[in-house]
């Protein structure tokens, strides 16, 4: 057995399958199942469960991976040792972070980030989906989901609340729903899952109730949404962050206030690969972004002033 052996181990087992192994190796799927096979000859002793999906690891297989997750940490640490020996901090992190969130509250912190780091490269993607990280080469992903995905290790990074809104010239020509059932017959304004019903949630102290829309402008990007909104187009329903400063100015009206709604789930997530040997530049950025999240005074979901705590 060699390190070499060891890391195409911990590749299957990362990438949940030989193909999707191969294509990270660049290596063609019947080369790495030989190298596999012969590594379990060498061993002894069957160390993945091949299905027609997944590769899944035996009981001596999941100790030898993760022996070859902790050798390649050691290995990454010394090399990053050597590489930046008097020198500040380098590598680099691709990051994704969702349309809205991403350019209405983190810019300000990745750009501090680049300051305090500037040795340190950031690869940014505006995505609101969730993506194979592997797949995609994504270190780390910020996404709002109802439940984070269980292969993947998730970091609170705090509520997402949305609110039902509309510009104050809006709200001068129409009357805005007061009942939740009134959002059906409005020209509703939001981001929608396509070819999915929208079903939006509400939650009102112990009572929980969920309304089918059929909106009238649909968009992943919630900066146009924004836009949208303040040109009087419809009721928008969109992360509170999202129109946050319009409120404070007047600009926009919120309306069903006793109610705390939901669309695509009520927690924001910081997730990136579990067992993975990060290095020192990604750890730094998880660490950072989780002091600024947890900072005093921080608003990482956005709360406009006349809205009620959840």
């Amino acid at each position: 057995m060699d390190l070499q052996s060891l890391t195409l181990l911990v590749e299957i087992l990362d990438a949940g399958n030989l193909s999707a192994a191969a294509r990270r190796l660049k290596m063609s799927r019947a080369n790495v199942s030989y190298h596999l096979n012969q590594l379990e000859r060498s061993v002894g002793a069957q160390l993945v469960r091949r299905t027609t999906r997944r590769a899944e690891p035996t009981e001596i297989g999941l100790r030898l991976y993760q022996h070859g997750v902790a050798i390649q940490a050691e290995l990454l640490a010394a090399k990053e040792s050597v590489t930046t020996l008097g020198q500040g901090l380098q590598g680099r992190v691709r990051l994704s972070v969702p349309s809205g969130y991403g350019q209405l509250v983190m810019a300000d912190w990745l750009i501090d980030f680049k300051r305090q780091y500037p040795g340190i490269v950031l690869d940014v993607v505006f995505e609101n989906r969730i993506e194979d990280l592997l797949r995609d080469e994504v270190d780390i992903a910020i996404r709002v989901v109802p439940e984070p995905p269980q292969n993947l290790v998730a970091r609170e990074l705090g509520p997402v609340r949305y609110v039902a809104c509309a510009s104050r010239d809006y709200a001068q020509k129409h009357a805005l729903p007061v009942q939740l059932d009134e959002l059906q017959g409005a020209p509703v304004v939001t981001a929608a899952v396509i070819g999915r019903e929208l079903r939006v949630s509400a939650y009102q102290g112990e009572t929980r109730r969920e309304v089918i829309l059929e909106p009238t402008l649909i968009s992943e990007n919630f900066l146009f949404l924004r836009q949208a909104i303040l040109a009087g187009l419809g009721i928008g329903l969109v992360p509170d962050y999202v129109v946050q400063d319009d409120v404070r100015r007047g600009e926009v009206i919120t309306t069903l206030d006793d109610w705390r709604l939901s669309i695509f789930g009520t927690q924001m997530f910081m997730l990136y690969m579990p067992n993975r040997q990060h290095t020192r530049a990604i750890r730094t950025f998880i660490d950072f972004i989780l002091e600024r999240v947890r900072a005093p005074g921080a608003e990482p979901a956005g709360k406009p002033g006349n809205q009620p705590e959840p």
